[in-house]
């Protein structure tokens, strides 16, 4: 049924367009799900749940690979080139175990001489020896959770770290040998003004990272914070936050290239440059998403069983479900993320990702174009300033 539907004509205001194999398969990342943390975080939505004393490392790890193992038959031949260890708080779990993960992918798929490896950690679970043991394993990047340097908002926030922390943080990466960092942020932060939002990114550009992630803080369904609401800034305030942050950011040489990620030069996170330009990516762990091309022209997303507990009953399987997405999904999908790119993206890419003829989007691109919501260009696909913003009203032009 899923080859039928795959096969079937799109029809995006003008002639039906055949659905073609993929005449070369996009580049192919894994993440990897660690499911817990110290605490839930009261913004939280992702899948991530309170830790015990005691994680079972070893039969996390054994469940690993063999979800992996299961995933092999899509991607013979192929290498990897990238991992990223999300959560969750991956640094919650020892070298050891994930010195033993990691060489287990390795003997299942090849890694690309050059493969970026980052693992996700907060300030306040990890000292510099597990650092150092980190790197030597391999893990060349890291993503380390900040969010905020003042009290009150870490407090509000519900983080377990406080700002000096945060600070040693980023010393203790550089002395374990990482070179290439992030740092998430978050702004929006309840009752913050301008001065404190500013400040806490003045913080983080002393720090030196590599890479910064800085966005705002949304309210999401299923969190504490959507059921018990704190005080926000105006939207006022919010929008003089934005603007005078990207300055800044600018002004130290963080380029922006996605809605939320500032870069110095060669320095953007090449697993979210897959991930956004409509890469493949295996997905292991409790709740991992997957998305795999097939030469064949289907491609396939993939959700794991999202609690640990069933994850780990050798009763029930891995896989949650598996969805074929069909010639009318498509066009929506794809541009869903390489829109997000500041930049966009070469619009020969769309029909090499999808299969499907760059012509099936005209009428979308004309309404969008006139819209001022996509840039008149016509060898790439690129919102404007303003679509960036809004970005959900953009993408409303390429629904079937």
């Amino acid at each position: 049924m899923s080859q039928d539907r795959s096969a079937s004509p799109l029809i995006l205001g003008g002639a039906p367009t055949p659905r073609a194999a993929l005449p070369q398969l996009p580049p192919l990342a894994l993440y990897i799900h660690i499911p817990w943390c110290v605490r839930k975080c009261p913004y939280c939505d992702f899948n991530s749940h309170a830790a015990s004393p005691t994680l079972p490392e070893e039969e996390y790890v054994d469940a690993l690979l063999a979800d992996l193992d299961l995933e092999l038959h899509a991607v013979h031949g192929r290498e990897l080139s990238s991992i990223f260890f999300g959560g969750g708080t991956p640094s919650l779990f020892s070298a050891q175990a994930l010195g033993r993960l990691l060489q287990g992918v390795e003997q299942r798929i090849a890694f690309a001489s050059d493969i970026e490896i980052t693992l996700e950690a907060n300030p306040g679970t990890f000292e510099q020896e597990k650092f150092t043991a980190y790197r030597a394993l391999g893990i060349n990047r890291l993503s380390i959770g900040i969010q905020s340097f003042q009290e009150q908002k870490l407090k509000a926030l519900g983080r377990i770290h406080n700002g000096d922390e945060a600070i040693r943080a980023a010393g203790m990466a550089r002395q374990a040998g990482f070179d290439n960092f992030n740092l998430d942020l978050m702004h929006g932060l309840p009752d913050q003004s301008l001065d404190d939002a500013l400040g806490d990114l003045r913080q983080a550009i002393a720090m030196k990272p590599t890479h910064l992630s800085w966005y705002q803080l949304t309210l999401e369904p299923n969190t504490v914070f959507w059921n018990q609401p704190p005080v926000l800034p105006e939207d006022d305030t919010l929008w003089d936050i934005q603007e005078a942050g990207q300055a800044l950011l600018a002004e130290h040489g963080y380029a922006q290239y996605e809605v939320s990620a500032y870069a110095q030069p060669g320095r953007a996170a090449r697993h979210n440059l897959n991930y956004w330009s409509f890469g493949d990516f295996i997905g292991i762990g409790a709740g991992a998403h997957g998305k795999l091309s097939h030469p064949d022209g289907r491609i396939l997303r993939t959700w794991k069983t999202r609690l640990p507990k069933d994850y780990l009953n050798p009763a029930k399987p891995f896989k949650a479900g598996e969805k074929a997405l069909g010639n009318e999904e498509l066009p929506f999908e794809f541009l869903m993320n390489a829109l997000r790119l500041t930049d966009g993206v070469d619009a020969a890419l769309f029909a090499q990702r999808t299969g499907l003829d760059l012509a099936s989007l005209a009428e979308g691109r004309r309404q969008a174009e006139q819209s001022g919501l996509l840039q008149v260009e016509p060898s790439r696909l690129a919102a404007t300033a303003r679509g960036q913003l809004f970005l959900n009203d953009l993408l409303q032009y390429f629904l079937i």
